[in-house]
């Protein structure tokens, strides 16, 4: 796993993403109302590992886009705005308790520590519902939501999707994994 703090991002890296993320925040402006790419393009520019962290939510599928302007810290907060839960992030437990306790067909990875590589947070429940304001998210997939200690402790993991126009957050053990079950998660730069 690479540390954070010695990630370095290649010219080529960064305008590429930088390409992505403009072409995506203008494609979807109903996303971030008010907001301007310049001043976003600027903030991000001045954090390279946060670039990095961007650049692994689009290459597993995410297609992150800015969702919110923090006025007290000044910072974008971006979300994973893949129309189906990411691609490359799929077949996973919700964390590495989970995935060890499985006796057999153990996953390759698990929601909690592939966040953690990327930089990145899942999603809350209530951060997924404001997501779900935005456009139709996870009609045909699911999405692992960070769960709450209680329910954790108790062996269970909280997922969400959208089905027959509504919000549903269900529960599962925290070892299963489908092949359409991945996690969003969210970024602040």
């Amino acid at each position: 796993m690479k540390s954070m703090s010695h990630v370095t991002v290649s010219k080529k890296q960064r305008e590429e993403i930088l390409r992505a993320l403009q072409a995506g925040f203008e494609k979807n402006m109903n996303r971030h109302k008010g907001l301007e790419w310049p001043k976003v393009q600027a903030r991000l520019e001045s954090n390279a590992n946060k670039l990095w962290s961007l650049i692994e939510m689009e290459r597993t599928g995410g297609e992150p886009d800015v969702v919110g302007h923090d006025k007290k810290t000044g910072e974008y907060i971006f979300y994973d705005c893949s129309a189906e839960s990411p691609k490359g992030r799929r077949s996973v437990c919700y964390d590495r308790e989970g995935q060890e306790s499985r006796k057999e067909h153990k996953p390759e990875n698990n929601a909690i520590d592939m966040a953690a590589a990327m930089g990145i947070e899942l999603l809350t429940e209530e951060q997924y519902r404001e997501l779900q304001k935005l456009g139709n998210f996870d009609t045909k997939t699911s999405s692992w939501v960070k769960t709450p200690s209680d329910i954790r402790k108790l062996g269970g993991a909280l997922f969400a999707d959208r089905r027959y126009g509504n919000v549903f957050v269900y529960h599962n053990s925290a070892p299963t994994y489908y092949a359409t079950r991945a996690f969003r998660g969210l970024l602040r730069v």
